[in-house]
């Protein structure tokens, strides 16, 4: 069974991580949400408190399959502990996603360079030596990223059709109603 880890940090985007892991969780993924903050509860950016499945210390020597970064602020990209984690799955070519903000984490941890990315509008400037791209979902190599919120979906769908196939990514999107001509 293939796992994923999502962190969360207050600020975050209660859309891009919630319906990451619920989409995830429909296919069949283990998925843990772990908190960066020194509790285990989080405020989204809406001030939605959300309560992590785990802290970041408690997780972050374990080996998922995947980490996900879900946006809402420009804080994750100042975790030093998911720095060393986003550098470290980089160098072992393991499967990273990062939504809005949060790509700016990956250019701050220096793992863009060459690589085509999106982030939310106005952020490119974060995306330390990445070619910008130009769809709402870009995957590149091990990275994979997305413009914001609207678009959690196909994100969620495409980082799903790395971890199981496309077949099981077709089946959740079908079961929640997106027609395969608007999938990324």
């Amino acid at each position: 069974m293939k796992t994923a880890a999502i962190f969360l940090i207050d600020g975050f985007e209660e859309t891009e991580a919630l319906t990451t892991v619920d989409i995830l969780r429909r296919g069949g993924i283990v998925v843990t949400t772990a908190s960066l903050m020194p509790r285990q509860e989080v405020i989204s950016k809406n001030k939605i408190p959300v309560r992590a499945d785990a802290m970041f210390n408690e997780v972050k020597d374990q080996k998922f399959d995947m980490i996900i970064l879900p946006g809402g602020t420009l804080e994750i990209k100042n975790h030093d502990g998911l720095q060393e984690l986003v550098k470290k799955y980089n160098a072992e070519g393991k499967l990273i996603g990062a939504i809005c903000a949060a790509p700016a984490a990956l250019g701050r941890a220096g793992v863009l360079h060459g690589k085509t990315a999106v982030c939310y509008p106005g952020l490119e400037s974060h995306l330390e030596g990445a070619k910008v791209g130009h769809n709402i979902v870009e995957t590149d190599g091990n990275i994979t990223t997305a413009k914001g919120p609207a678009v959690t979906p196909f994100f969620a769908l495409k980082l799903l059709e790395l971890l199981e196939g496309k077949a099981m990514s077709d089946e959740v999107a079908e079961a929640f109603l997106i027609p395969l001509v608007y999938r990324a």
